[in-house]
């Protein structure tokens, strides 16, 4: 006989993975806001600095943040304004554009990183050992992978959510494979 659903081990395992983010993004944010970078920000400039040539696609970018393509413009008018970053037009597509970490945008997140990997050490990774990281970095990537391949770095963007379908059957759907699966190095 299966398990009542409200007893269903699956709530239990997807509860505290969300209980685990939000009290994770409640140790970190402090921090943040003391090198004057909202979370979203910090992550996109994260993201920038740490892919090869400091520089994604605005598409790619708004992707991976989970951003509409205006909401990831805006936040690079923000990132601009400061200097933290720049728009390079895309040299083979005229109506392409990228979104590029600048020195300055470097300098801030360089900076910030310094007590956040501390945090992150002390409210994440040291709470596993190395194995149990390891194992959860993949399966976390896994999941990732299915819920929203646009993350990677060169997918397909994320189509819009549809309501119990399986997204990795649906078909015309861009998987990255073989080591780091086509990841910036990254979140």
């Amino acid at each position: 006989m299966p398990p009542a659903p409200l007893d269903d081990d699956r709530l239990t395992a997807l509860g505290l993975f969300l209980e685990a983010h939000d009290g994770l993004q409640r140790r970190l944010e402090p921090q943040l806001a003391e090198h004057g970078l909202p979370p979203g920000e910090f992550e996109a400039l994260l993201r920038l600095a740490r892919t090869p040539g400091g520089r994604l696609r605005m598409s790619d970018l708004a992707s991976q943040l989970r951003l509409s393509t205006s909401g990831a413009s805006r936040l690079v008018d923000r990132l601009e304004q400061r200097g933290q970053a720049e728009r390079v037009a895309c040299p083979t597509d005229r109506r392409g554009a990228f979104a590029a970490v600048t020195a300055a945008g470097r300098r801030d997140v360089e900076a910030a990183l310094v007590e956040h990997l501390e945090l992150v050490n002390r409210w994440f990774c040291a709470v596993l050992d190395p194995e149990e990281l390891s194992a959860l970095t993949a399966a976390l990537r896994k999941v990732r992978d299915v819920v929203h391949p646009g993350a990677a770095a060169g997918a397909v963007p994320d189509p819009p959510p549809e309501g119990g379908t399986d997204p990795a059957a649906s078909p015309g759907r861009s998987r990255p494979s073989g080591p780091g699966q086509g990841r910036v190095r990254g979140r």
